[in-house]
């Protein structure tokens, strides 16, 4: 699914004064393109991100997903859109505790009320490398696992788009460059467009296109 920008502006109150965080960002992205946003911390990156998924809106400017204005919708049809479209790849896993690992994948298809959840959850993990831990809980395996049950979790449900945010930042080098293996060949074997947050130069030379965040604005990097 295509992904289109347009003179996106997000702006933050700081005291009585505002301060403008994105200034008029422009992307496009072709469906099936893995794309890397490098930037420095507070360059704006987590706030692309959010506005990305449709968990925030902008002072102005679009995001369109597969040609639908996602800025636009109701914060219950941008719930929607993203629970069916969307997969998210966080830094700090954001595993449920309590689930196991099957449990944890199997959430989001039993939100949206799909079929075949467990075999569907199941598949997927065994996919990964982790058939002999479907039943384990996050406190009880390595970090790479649990990064690895958080990229099963954002794939399950088929979406058109990946938004992953530092994917390997809280891993070892070795573990994190396990995972970010198993994570490309993941999308690019599904032909999922995705968008990568890094300030990691090495993972983003894996990708197709690779673009900063300077200044406000998306420039080739």
């Amino acid at each position: 699914m295509s992904l289109k920008v347009t003179n996106l502006k997000k702006s933050f109150a700081q005291g009585e004064s505002r301060i403008e965080v994105l200034k008029g960002l422009n992307l496009e992205v072709a469906t099936g393109k893995i794309v890397a946003i490098l930037g420095q911390s507070g360059a704006g990156k987590s706030t692309f991100l959010g506005l990305l998924s449709g968990l925030d809106v902008p002072d102005s400017g679009s995001v369109e997903i597969g040609g639908q204005n996602v800025s636009a919708l109701s914060p219950e049809a941008r719930t929607l859109f993203r629970g069916k479209q969307i997969g998210i790849v966080f830094q700090q896993f954001h595993l449920v505790p309590h689930l196991t690992a099957l449990e944890n994948v199997a959430l989001p298809l039993e939100i949206q009320g799909e079929t075949d959840v467990e075999s569907r959850a199941r598949a997927m993990l065994e996919s990964l490398g982790l058939g002999h831990r479907l039943h384990h809980h996050p406190g009880t395996m390595s970090g790479g696992e649990c990064q690895r049950v958080a990229i099963a979790r954002a794939l399950v449900g088929r979406p058109s788009l990946i938004l992953a945010d530092e994917p390997s930042g809280n891993l070892d080098l070795e573990t994190g460059e396990k995972v970010t293996q198993v994570f490309f060949d993941q999308i690019r074997k599904a032909g999922i467009t995705t968008i990568l947050v890094t300030h990691n130069p090495e993972l983003a030379r894996l990708c197709d296109e690779r673009y900063s965040l300077r200044g406000g604005l998306c420039v080739p990097s």
